[in-house]
């Protein structure tokens, strides 16, 4: 057994195997009993080190390691574990004094050293198993980011979806093997026919170029990004809700009939490590709107299909609320006496009854009420004439 103290040392570790290591990384390798990590990664090291090599299962599952606690264990990664690597995994699952990690150049690192781009100005993305719609808030011209793919087929699907979204100008820097003597740089267009001798690892330095549509930075997108079947709170509603909601980094929204996902996928946009559950009573549009957020890059939008309040219960506390849709006496009761306090909640209301309800709501809870009107040119004969919409009355409060 080990002695007291970390029984496992996770030791990032690029193509030209240990020999680009630091002195601490070799000497946990030469005293490892147990080698775990990918079969490629343990095919560097060379025969004679450890007495048992574990090779991660498929799917992936951490047991295996956790198995092994209290061996000297060493878990190989490929670069910096903790960049779209599996050392957090780790971290979460074991005491801080578990545990020691010696980190090696990332492939973001490298692909940035070789092209001599700025790595700061770049989008960083692991999309091994993750869709290519992520890429989708991201597509601006001149934008470049910096892909860990799968395989060479993945870069194949990586140029098509670029040109199906109006980007087949864009430049696609196909990197494989960084670091190792099998190390290759390649340039291509999008357009271009790719080659069928890409080789795994392989990451893509990509420049954004062409005319396709660009998602705004603001609250407010163009309702064409959102399919719908007229169940959607228009973009001049939305940006007023978003405002009121006010999104702040890592918070959490419940959107409360969702609809067409459009409230909860642009609180989405608005930070990456923001979450939001959305209510939809519809099944059909429950569908949608988890579609919708798939192709607009923010597949962490969890939808549940269900009818508030009674879908509501045993759910993780949200930050915000918004009740676009099913505002009931009993919805606004549950949430304030369930939500924690300090929760923010935005409502709003088209008919009669329910401006009756807010109205109640301001009353007791305080608040802002609002009453949104807007109208749009439309033709008028020969001329033009404004179009009113129903009035929206909104009511914002802290819980």
């Amino acid at each position: 057994m080990a002695e007291a103290g970390p029984w496992l040392t996770i030791i990032g570790i690029g193509e030209d195997g240990p020999a680009g290591l630091s002195d601490a990384s070799r000497i946990a390798l030469e005293q490892a009993e147990i080698l775990v990590g990918a079969s490629r990664h343990l095919a560097l090291v060379p025969d004679g080190i450890a007495s048992r090599r574990i090779a991660w299962p498929v799917p992936f599952a951490l047991d295996p390691l956790l198995a092994e606690r209290g061996r000297r264990v060493v878990m190989l990664a490929s670069g910096d574990p903790f960049w779209f690597g599996a050392g957090s995994l780790v971290a979460e699952r074991l005491a801080p004094g578990e545990w020691i990690a010696h980190p090696a150049p990332s492939s973001f690192a490298l692909a940035a050293a070789r092209l001599g781009w700025a790595i700061e100005r770049c989008q960083c993305l692991g999309l091994h198993a993750a869709p290519l719609d992520r890429l989708r808030p991201l597509l601006a011209p001149d934008a470049r980011a910096i892909l860990l793919l799968r395989d060479g087929t993945a870069v194949g699907a990586l140029a098509d979806y670029l040109r199906v979204r109006g980007f087949a100008a864009s430049t696609l820097h196909v990197l494989e093997a960084l670091g190792g003597p099998a190390e290759r740089v390649r340039r291509f267009g999008a357009a271009d026919t790719l080659p069928g001798d890409i080789r795994h690892p392989v990451a893509v330095a990509l420049e954004v170029a062409g005319t396709g549509d660009t998602l705004a930075c603001v609250a407010g997108i163009d309702d064409g990004w959102f399919a719908h079947d007229g169940q959607i709170s228009k973009r001049p509603m939305r940006a007023l809700a978003l405002s009121a909601l006010a999104p702040r980094p890592g918070e959490h929204l419940w959107d409360i009939g969702a609809g067409s996902g459009a409230i909860g996928i642009e609180w989405l946009l608005a930070h990456p490590h923001n979450r939001a559950t959305g209510f939809e009573r519809d099944p059909v549009r429950a569908e949608r709107a988890a579609d919708n957020a798939r192709r607009l890059g923010v597949d962490r939008l969890a939808i549940v299909t269900g009818s508030a309040p009674d879908c509501l219960f045993d759910r993780p506390p949200p930050d915000a609320v918004f009740i676009g849709g099913g505002l009931s006496a009993p919805l606004l009761a549950m949430l304030s006496t369930a939500m924690p306090a300090g929760t923010r909640i935005v409502a709003h209301a088209v008919t009669l009854e329910s401006e009756m309800l807010l109205a109640e709501w301001h009353d007791r809870r305080g608040g802002m009420l609002l009453r949104i009107e807007l109208a749009e040119a439309r033709p008028l004969g020969s001329r033009r004439g404004w179009r009113a919409s129903y009035p929206v009355v909104q009511w914002s409060a802290v819980l």
